[in-house]
């Protein structure tokens, strides 16, 4: 059993560390960012659209060539309108009629490791689980999946942060090349929903080609978006999700044992990981109009990263925040974020979770981490999971 901070994590930053903000609300001259860890300070941007707008472009216009239908980047109303299209495919009663194939797809990917004594969690199950279904749900080609990995691997697996005020060559160039690989996604979605239009299938990616808003069908490069923002928030979250919920319990085995022991606390303890490491640490927000927030006057149009991650260790909010307790009850963690962005895929995240982790206690009685092969992590500060986790099955 290793700490999870001793694995070297670039998500273990000050607030896993004991080390506290000063403030709940603080700028950062050299990256041009306003930043927000205090809990109460984080509800009040994420559930107040009209002070806090979700359109960062403005901020980022490098960015705006992708933002047409990008469901995140969207404040209302036309962000109602959009979401509305979809999320009668991600409501608790369709998504538990996925469960027969979610636990078929994860006895496949078990099947194929089963006899030997170690399996890498990411590759083996996390990462092609959530992808093939988000995937079969959207109509696109599973088996692209190795495609998908590439491009997303390219837009999240740097350091990611920019400065605003005096952005270096090298930051420059990581932005262009993250960039570059939205491309090749958005080219790749851009020919199956031209394909879509001359042919629609009974799939997510025709019902998104077929649908009105307004009266209006939506534009090409809004459908791709959407699909874009659809197939890889549908799959990373939970990607993530499931190596920091194995991480946890390896970190905490008198609560791996309890789990193993009564699979009712499973869901606790899934909630809990999202509390205690946060898939996607940051959100992004840009002020309206001039704001005091946790002590501090925000002028219009200044950029905020809304550290999720720092807000679920707040403890004004959370006793005992450093403690992983699967037992904690409330828990109103941030990790699928809160207000009319509250993450859309949220019920297929947990039941993917529940599925994959269930299997993986099942087979593998004595699943534990290797010290001598470590974890590696995603090296992105905006992101806390793993890229590779090898595991030992006995």
């Amino acid at each position: 059993m290793t700490a999870i901070e001793d694995w070297g994590s670039p998500a273990s930053q000050f607030w896993l560390r004991g080390e506290r903000p000063g403030e709940p609300v603080q700028h950062d001259e050299s990256f041009g960012f306003w930043n927000v860890y205090g809990y109460p300070e984080a509800m009040r941007v994420l559930t107040d659209p009209a002070t806090y707008s979700s359109d960062t472009t403005r901020i980022f216009p490098e960015g705006e060539r992708f933002a047409e239908g990008n469901l995140v980047r969207m404040d209302p109303p036309e962000h109602d309108k959009l979401r509305k299209l979809v999320s009668h495919a991600f409501t608790p009663k369709v998504v538990a009629g996925l469960e027969p194939r979610i636990a078929e797809l994860t006895g496949e990917l078990l099947d194929a490791v089963d006899g030997t004594d170690r399996l890498e969690l990411v590759a083996d199950l996390a990462y092609p689980l959530p992808v093939i279904v988000i995937a079969e749900l959207l109509g696109v080609p599973s088996s692209d999946r190795d495609l998908f990995k590439e491009w997303v691997d390219g837009m999240f697996t740097r350091d990611a942060r920019m400065s605003l005020s005096d952005p270096t060559p090298e930051q420059r160039r990581e932005l262009d090349e993250a960039l570059a690989q939205v491309g090749h996604l958005t080219d790749y979605l851009g020919e199956h929903v031209a394909e879509r239009r001359a042919h629609p299938r009974d799939d997510l990616l025709s019902k998104l080609v077929e649908a009105e808003v307004d009266g209006a069908k939506l534009t090409h490069d809004e459908v791709v978006n959407f699909a874009n923002v659809l197939l890889i928030a549908g799959h990373i979250t939970t990607t993530m999700l499931l190596g920091n919920t194995v991480l946890c319990l390896d970190a905490h085995p008198e609560q791996q044992a309890r789990v193993r022991a009564d699979r009712s606390a499973l869901p606790g303890a899934i909630e809990e990981s999202l509390r205690f490491l946060s898939p996607f640490a940051a959100i992004g927000r840009v002020t309206d109009t001039e704001v005091e927030l946790g002590g501090q006057r925000i002028p219009a149009e200044q950029p905020l990263l809304v550290w999720v991650a720092a807000a679920n260790r707040d403890p004004r909010r959370f006793p005992n925040p450093d403690v992983f307790d699967p037992t904690r009850d409330p828990n109103p963690q941030l990790g699928f974020g809160r207000g009319i962005h509250f993450c859309l895929g949220a019920p297929l995240a947990r039941l993917e979770g529940k599925v994959a982790l269930n299997s993986l206690l099942d087979r593998f009685p004595e699943l534990a981490t290797d010290p001598s092969d470590p974890p590696e992590f995603q090296p992105n500060p905006n992101m806390t999971g793993v890229r590779k986790l090898p595991l030992r099955t006995r």
